[in-house]
């Protein structure tokens, strides 16, 4: 999937500090809403066990945290250093929305973190509750600019390309934010976050039931999230099909490839269930397939048609040839400032220059291009279909089993029996892995499925990156996952120390701050 050139080595890195920051951020979501549910219940009830477990909650809350704003300031910089003609082609629009989240990350969201962890013996219990609600809040509002922005890469809406600036220019900031690609996401993405949450508190408190340790607040915990777990699950698998539709309307090669469907089928279009996938054929070897279900999942409807892969090759091909004209056009109403024709033409078909500018892969003079190079940078448009058709499933199954799994919790707790289960408390320590590679495949879906486009249609992604060379790339690599690797290890020891402490290790007289401090030293020592 990646060639070891530059392009190949500039998404290998994106992608892997990415994958890297993702493991944080939906902890950080989903722990600082149930944080807020906790204390609320605290708030009302008076019973000093909600305090104890919002504080310890709250401790694993903030380590992982400090780890994830940590290591997400690193993929800001990538835009600047591997990625420089893709910020300067849309940085118009694509750095609003990041000012907006460095604003909510850096300086609302952070204030409130440190008046969660510092006001506890400062501030009456209501303020206190507010605090943290605003926690909860200020992250879920971080992770929307940034979805925002990132939606904007699926479906470039509110943006005109500027002949005389050559980048893309806003045109309207509100149909930017309220790109409905990118409200989808949001919500499927933070729903993610709260699963994420709901599992990991369910597992650690698993851990301490089986090793008969905090009883009380394991089995309140359990229940907090098992009932919040069960309704969040069930959310994300209706907002993720309402993604897939999106898809379906906005990315259709994405859709296509994501079900091995290389022939247009007459509507409804049927679902492949299994199939082995042969790119170089361009059909499946072998498949296995329901009727109808693809077309009513992906158009809703009974007789709307969706385009395979060979028919979406074809339309492409045509795309390109208008863009090479597109392409003419822009280059002779530069040279010539009173070409009027020309301007007219490019204003009039600005949208295939990206089409055009997929030939700049196999040559610069694209005007040139042979009917074959135009074949091929049409084949382009298709993404690896087999590990698309594979990682596709294995998050839509692992939907499913969450969804179950909440289910059967919740049961046993509500009948007082789940202290004693000891083989879904085992299951439940064994699910504390899923959520993160539910989330790490639906991004792969995400991202993998757009190529061979940095903004879907308009800027292709061989296009978008850095003059560097092939040695400067691995060496800064290397480098960042030597430093990944390290801030991993590190965090996930402190993490597990903090576990492993447990609520005893909180005394009345300490805050939360005083925890975090108390276990990170252990942890750091001990290292």
């Amino acid at each position: 999937m990646f060639e070891l050139d530059v392009v190949g080595l500039s998404r290998l890195q994106f992608a892997a500090t990415a994958m890297f920051h993702f493991i944080f951020v939906p902890l950080t979501l989903g722990l600082s809403f149930l944080l807020a549910v906790m204390e609320t219940i605290y708030v009302i009830s008076g019973r000093d066990i909600w305090r104890r477990m919002t504080l310890f909650w709250g401790t694993l809350f903030g380590i992982n945290f400090a780890i994830g704003v940590g290591s997400g300031i690193v993929m800001e910089f990538q835009f600047g250093m591997n990625w420089s003609y893709y910020s300067h082609y849309v940085g118009d629009i694509f750095g609003a929305p990041l000012a907006i989240e460095g604003l909510m990350a850096f300086f609302l969201e952070a204030t409130f973190i440190g008046l969660f962890f510092f006001g506890w013996n400062r501030m009456s219990k209501k303020a206190h509750l507010t605090v943290t609600w605003l926690v909860a809040l200020g992250t879920n509002f971080s992770a929307l600019w940034i979805l925002i922005a990132n939606g904007w890469m699926q479906y470039p809406v509110g943006a005109v390309f500027n002949p005389d600036t050559m980048r893309m220019e806003m045109t309207s900031f509100f149909d930017v934010i309220l790109n409905p690609v990118a409200q989808a996401k949001f919500l499927h993405t933070v729903i993610a976050g709260y699963i994420t949450g709901a599992v990991f508190i369910i597992a650690v408190s698993a851990w301490y039931l089986l090793r008969g340790r905090n009883i009380g607040l394991a089995k309140r915990s359990i229940a907090i999230a098992s009932a919040f777990g069960f309704m969040v699950s069930i959310g994300a698998i209706t907002l993720g099909d309402e993604s897939g539709y999106l898809a379906g309307e906005n990315q259709k090669m994405k859709i296509a490839a994501l079900e091995a469907m290389w022939e247009t089928q007459a509507a409804p279009a049927s679902f492949n269930v299994v199939a082995i996938p042969n790119q170089e054929a361009m059909a499946n070897d072998f498949a296995i397939d329901i009727p109808w279900v693809m077309g009513l999942i992906g158009t809703r409807s009974f007789d709307q048609v969706m385009p395979g892969i060979k028919e979406l090759v074809e339309r492409n091909e045509e795309r390109i040839i208008k863009g090479m004209d597109v392409y003419e056009a822009l280059q002779r109403s530069k040279a010539d400032g009173n070409d009027a024709e020309s301007k007219q033409f490019f204003a009039d078909n600005w949208q295939d220059l990206g089409y055009g500018l997929l030939l700049k892969k196999y040559r610069d003079d694209i005007a040139n291009a042979t009917p074959e190079e135009i074949r091929m940078a049409a084949i382009d448009t298709v993404p690896d279909v087999t590990s698309l058709f594979y990682t596709f499933r294995i998050m839509v199954a692992l939907s499913f089993y969450f969804v179950f799994f909440f289910a059967l919790v919740f049961w046993l707790t509500v009948k007082g029996r789940i202290a004693q289960s000891s083989k879904t408390l085992k299951l439940a320590m064994w699910t504390i892995v899923t959520p993160w590679i539910a989330i790490e495949c639906g991004w792969f879906v995400a991202e993998y499925g757009r190529q061979p486009w940095v903004i879907d249609g308009i800027l292709p992604t061989h296009y978008a990156v850095s003059h560097l060379s092939v040695t400067s790339l691995l060496i800064s690599l290397a480098i960042y996952f030597t430093l990944y690797l390290t801030i991993f290890i590190v965090g996930t020891k402190v993490m597990l120390s903090a576990i492993k402490k447990g609520p005893e290790y909180y005394t009345p007289s300490d805050n939360a701050s005083m925890l975090s401090a108390k276990v990170a030293t252990e942890a750091v020592q001990s290292h």
